[in-house]
This record gives C-alpha cells, structure tokens and sequence, in this order.
C-alpha cells in the first residue's frame, strides 16, 4: 500500500500565496449578483476550495486571499484564518478590478520581499503529474514561471508566440488572431522583485495592470520560463457558465468513478500532517449530513 506520507511528502515552503477572488463576476451574472463568484461550487466544494489546495499541495502554508469589500465578510465565514488547516490565511481588499497585476501592489506587506505564486480564484488544475510539477517550479526562485496549455479559444487568455525553435518571443493578451494555440494558465510563479517590476508597469488601453505585462518583462530581461503541462493534466477557468458546468461534472465523474476527492483543503492538510486524525475527525463531523464528511472520515480508514 501507498502511504499517505510518501504519496503527498513534501517540504515547507518559502514561497508565498495569494488568491486573487476580486472581480464582479459579470460573465456569470445573474448568478453572482449577490455572492461572489468564487463562493459558487464546483460540484461539492465552493470554487476557492481548489486553488487554495493547489496552493496546498505545493507546500505553500503562508497565503493570502484577495476580496473584494462586500465579499470579505462571506470569506472570512468559510475559511477564517486557516488554522483549521495549518495554515495562516489574511486577507486584502480590492476595490476595484483594475487588472490582475494590481494583486501584488495590494499584496505588497503580505509578500514582504519574498518569492510569491499567484493563482486566479476561478482556475481548477488536476492531475498526478501537476502536483509534482508545481513543487519542482516552486522551489525554484529565480524569475518567473507560468504554465501554458493547449486550448480550443486562444483569444480568451495571454498566448505566447513562439519561434521555429519552440522560444518564446513574447506573450500577446487576448489577441484577435491567436499566433498559437496555448494559453497562459492562472497561476504564476515569481522571485522577489515581482512588486518593483509591477511598480513599472503602465495601466493598458482597458485601464489595467496586465499580467501580461509584468510576463513579458521577466521575458525581456531573459528570466520567465513558459512551461507547457502535460495532456494528462486538466485546466478549467470556470469564470464562464460552460466551464463552471464542464468542471462540476468533471469534479463529480472523477470523485465517483476513482472513489478519490479532488480539492479538499481538509484532506490536504491531513495528509501533509498539518493537522492529526483528531482534527480531521473534528472537521469532517461538521459535514456528516453529506459525502463531503462522510469522505473525509472514511479517509481514517484506508490505508493510502
């Protein structure tokens, strides 16, 4: 049998966290009028339930979430300050959308100098091999990094061209004719000067810091490294109703099928023994009137 401490062993990490969860939601309206998108669930778990253990399984224990003001109060409620999970959560505001960059301006004291990982609250990943892929890229500081994958619309996302070598000449935001079929994912990995880089950057034809900006920065000066995730890795942006549905039913077919859960934050944690069989037990008697609970406890039973 598999043990729990070699299947998900990993180190502490130096490295930072934040989820971004600002936003209005509006592709998802009416359904976000009153709750933020992120509150939303994905099959049995509210949809900041999978980056956070993204975060997790890379060994990240120092995070912070992003909010926007009328949303803190509901974040808060459902997380608190993460020591249920042997985490420590805080928490920012923002107060208006004004591009995915802007994160690490209001994140500036929480990062204090450090490498830092951003993940979009809305970006399910899954996938064996994605676990032990985050770990190697998050334990390497230096520069950037982010994940590209292979997509059918292109246009929605940053999209990197590449020469006739495989290089990446630069990233292009939302391009009306895609030079390639890859997109850049939401998460990026950055060393410490991520803050005095995004300090640079000037407000884009819509009004915002782009990401896209502060990657092709890193590429100018020779130090972002675009790594494409396998076929055997799953990547949803479920800020849209067709892929908030397709990641329901994927989250749903799998749990079902392998008889495994994908993004508990509560199994994570116990399997990285940030919490002991006490504590699970505790947290999972809270949810005994689901499977959620139900699966949680019969964790202590099985031998993996």
């Amino acid at each position: 049998m598999i043990k729990k401490d070699l299947l998900y062993k990993t180190k502490e990490s130096i490295r930072k966290g934040i989820i971004l969860s600002g936003g209005t939601g509006s592709r998802l309206s009416p359904i976000t009028k009153g709750v933020s998108k992120q509150l939303l669930p994905i099959y049995d778990k509210p949809m900041i339930y999978y980056p956070l253990s993204t975060l997790m399984l890379a060994g990240i224990r120092e995070i912070l979430i992003i909010v926007t003001p009328q949303d803190l109060a509901a974040f808060e409620k459902l997380l608190g300050n993460g020591s249920h999970l042997g985490i420590s959560i805080s928490y920012e505001i923002q107060s208006s959308p004004d591009g995915l960059a802007q994160a690490f301006l209001i994140g500036n004291s929480f990062i204090s100098g450090s490498p830092v990982v951003l993940i979009l609250g809305d970006n399910l990943y899954h996938g064996n091999d994605l676990t032990k892929f985050i770990r190697e890229i998050n334990y390497d500081h230096k520069g950037a990094k982010v994940l590209a994958c292979f997509v059918k619309d292109p246009e929605r996302y940053g999209v990197p061209v590449f020469n006739s070598d495989g290089k990446v000449l630069f990233i292009e935001e939302k391009p009306l004719k895609p030079k390639s079929r890859y997109a850049i994912t939401g998460i990026y990995f950055y060393d410490e000067t991520v803050v005095e880089k995004t300090s640079k950057l000037k407000p884009s034809s819509r009004g915002e810091l782009e990401i896209t900006d502060l990657n092709n920065l890193y590429l100018k000066e020779g130090s972002l490294s675009v790594d494409l995730m396998s076929r055997g890795t799953a990547w949803f942006d479920t800020g849209n109703f067709d892929s908030l549905h397709d990641a329901s039913s994927y989250v749903k077919t799998i749990q079902e099928r392998h008889g495994i859960m994908i993004g508990s934050p509560e199994e994570i944690a116990w399997r990285l023994g940030w919490i002991d069989d006490e504590q699970l037990t505790k947290l999972a008697e809270s949810y005994l009137k689901n499977n959620y609970g139900k699966n949680l406890l019969g964790l202590l039973n099985k031998n993996f």
